[in-house]
């Protein structure tokens, strides 16, 4: 028998394990659904293409383990992935399990993912959700796609890498090369403070973290315009949010994070398990500048996070980072359903998320939608923040996206 390898832990996947174990029922942001799946779904040929797809990538052979010798939390990628197969339950054993799903996982040693066909009298469902430290959106959306694929009968195109191969790829660096990354970071997060970089808290006598959303649909921009410039919808709508920040807290800067897919390059557009990165941002708008020159150096900064991505185990050490407004851009992210063969399978009920152990003070999302209009989705901490004082954060970004549209305007004038 081999001897078992334990490998490191990517930097991100140390943040999420360490959140999740200072808070002991959460359920990890676990990230999938619970789905009705038509009465002309095959159902073995559903479990075949899960199968298939579980053995063909090795996210799904990972654990997560102590090393016996250093007892420091390591993943090995040595263990079969869990054969799927159909259930046939009752309708009340079925509500039971489901109960079961808002349970948190057992991940040490254990598999990262819960997945479940069941054939009731009444109905078929396909269940499945992943421990996040192991696999992240994009993932989630890749998974569902192979999944059709494989049901449809059709060919292929594989990962040119795997996430091992991904992971150990990116412990490869010398040391001064981690240095400067890690100096960088320390320079972004230096000067955040809450009072300056998060809008002004306005409730009283709440003293635990207590979730709050909103959601608008933005008045003044639409996939049109993208499609007439040059301009990144991601970094556009990132700028929009910092000028919102700094408008809103009156600073002359603004300090946040944006949420990454990870995938750099198309060996890593397709490859599953958690690529994902927070990269802290900084701007200083004392200077003045022009929208058009804010757009291009803030789309080169990110490029230069990119590039100290392998340094981030600093910033998943500060508390500041976790503070931090974040930013998340989510294009042609399906949320109500997926295609298996040529039946739709609808979305009845996600994850619960509200026990994550994320409890972060502002997340500001922006969806595409069918459309051709995008939605502004503030995940906030209610403890902290009214719904009054997110309308108003919704309201001054729409104002602000539509002025920025006007590249020859300086920041000065929108920031007034």
């Amino acid at each position: 028998m081999s001897e078992r390898i334990f490998y490191p832990l990517r930097p991100i996947q140390n943040m999420l394990i360490d959140m999740h174990l200072r808070k002991a029922k959460s359920t990890m942001m676990n990230i999938g659904a619970l789905m009705k799946l038509p009465s002309g779904v095959d159902m073995n040929r559903l479990a075949d293409s899960v199968n298939e797809t579980l053995n063909a990538h090795d996210i799904f052979k990972c654990r997560l383990e102590f090393h016996p010798e250093t007892s420091e939390l390591c993943q090995t990628f040595d263990s079969a992935p869990v054969h799927i197969e159909v259930k046939k339950i009752s309708d009340e054993e079925f509500e039971e399990r489901v109960n079961k799903f808002k349970e948190p996982y057992k991940f040490i040693g254990n598999p990262l993912y819960r997945i479940y066909l069941f054939q009731t009298p009444t109905a078929k469902y396909f269940y499945v959700d992943f421990y996040h430290a192991v696999m992240d959106g994009m993932s989630v959306l890749l998974f569902a796609k192979e999944i059709d694929i494989r049901y449809r009968g059709r060919n292929l195109q594989s990962s040119p890498k795997s996430f091992l191969q991904y992971t150990l790829e990116e412990l490869q660096t010398n040391e001064n090369e981690l240095a400067e990354g890690h100096e960088y970071w320390k320079k972004i997060l230096s000067n955040f403070d809450r009072k300056k970089h998060l809008p002004p808290v306005d409730v009283q006598n709440v003293s635990a973290w207590k979730k709050g959303t909103f959601k608008y649909t933005f008045k003044n921009i639409g996939e049109e315009f993208f499609r007439k410039t040059h301009r990144n919808e991601q970094i556009f709508f990132l700028a929009a949010s910092m000028l919102t920040l700094a408008k809103i807290t009156g600073s002359k800067s603004s300090v946040m994070n944006l949420i990454d897919s990870g995938r750099n390059n198309p060996g890593e557009v397709r490859l599953m398990g958690l690529l994902m990165e927070n990269f802290p941002c900084k701007w200083n708008f004392e200077e003045d500048i022009s929208a058009e020159n804010f757009l291009d150096e803030l789309e080169g900064i990110i490029r230069t996070s990119k590039k100290f991505r392998k340094s981030l185990d600093e910033i998943y050490k500060n508390d500041s980072a976790v503070d931090c407004a974040t930013f998340i851009f989510l294009k042609n992210f399906v949320t109500d359903h997926i295609m298996i063969g040529d039946n739709t399978a609808q979305i009845i009920d996600m994850p619960p998320n509200e026990t994550s152990a994320a409890e972060n003070s502002l997340d500001i999302e922006v969806w595409t939608t069918e459309r051709g209009t995008y939605d502004l989705v503030l995940d906030y901490d209610a403890s902290r923040f009214s719904e009054n004082s997110m309308k108003n954060f919704a309201s001054v970004m729409d104002k602000i996206l539509s002025e920025i549209q006007n590249e020859k305007i300086v920041i000065s004038q929108i920031l007034k």
